[in-house]
């Protein structure tokens, strides 16, 4: 279970250049219920994850970069780390925390519970898929958070609660949880204006940052969300990246 997961720091500039262009390419000429997609998918997760450590060696992957994926490149690494400012200032965690791992709902289901959303909010599509995200893995995480949050978008009970937000649903269902994150964006006023929106959801500029970058990335492209589906559930512990 402890192991470190840096497998490109090896590889040129070159390579990496070459590995983003092809892994991006095949992400959206892929079928979402490809086979091969979790591998494809989680080896770009990876592989940003690697490069966003590395500033000096990611400026020269991405000059060698075409200048469409370059731009997809440069957002996710600018996503990425976000994170890792979030994570600086404090010592990384020694244990892993009690969540299990659990298949998230079918893409459909989550694509139609992220515009059902916005239809009736006004808030994207995008943000709420990228909220998804990155609080749950788009729901692979069923367990609390240190401050007591639940459910795929991570909802304190007492947020829940409030008028407007849950509406008498279930914390832990993905289509509620999702419906309640868009209420409360707009309750936060995120129609107005999306970042003190977000500031709302988690007080912290990185995150905001964060969800900007990934959503930008699936309204320039939407078939990028069959990369994010994908994506497994890391964990940057005192022992790297697990």
């Amino acid at each position: 279970l402890k192991q470190r997961i840096n497998p490109f720091h090896n590889l040129s500039e070159s390579e990496t250049a070459s590995l983003i262009l092809e892994l991006e390419t095949i992400i959206r000429q892929l079928d979402i219920s490809s086979y091969l997609l979790p591998y494809i998918a989680h080896t770009q997760q990876v592989l940003y994850r690697s490069l966003s450590r590395d500033e000096n060696k990611s400026l020269k992957v991405l000059e060698k970069l075409p200048s469409k994926y370059r731009s997809i490149a440069e957002i996710h690494l600018k996503a990425r780390r976000q994170f890792l400012n979030m994570s600086s200032s404090r010592p990384r965690p020694n244990y892993l925390p009690s969540w299990r791992i659990i298949p998230p709902s079918p893409a459909k289901d989550l694509l139609s519970y992220y515009k059902k959303a916005e239809e009736s909010t006004g808030i994207s599509w995008e943000i709420l898929a990228a909220i998804n995200l990155i609080e749950t893995g788009l729901g692979r995480i069923s367990g609390k958070s240190v401050a007591n949050a639940q459910g795929p978008m991570q909802f304190l009970p007492s947020t829940w609660s409030e008028p407007g937000v849950g509406n008498g649903g279930d914390i832990n269902s993905p289509h509620d949880s999702i419906q309640a994150a868009a209420r409360y964006l707009v309750k936060r006023g995120g129609l107005v204006d999306i970042r003190k929106g977000l500031w709302g959801y988690n007080n912290s500029d990185y995150y905001g940052l964060a969800v900007l970058e990934y959503s930008k990335i699936l309204k320039e492209d939407p078939a990028s969300f069959n990369g994010f589906y994908n994506w497994e559930i890391h964990f940057n512990s005192s022992d790297g990246d697990i």
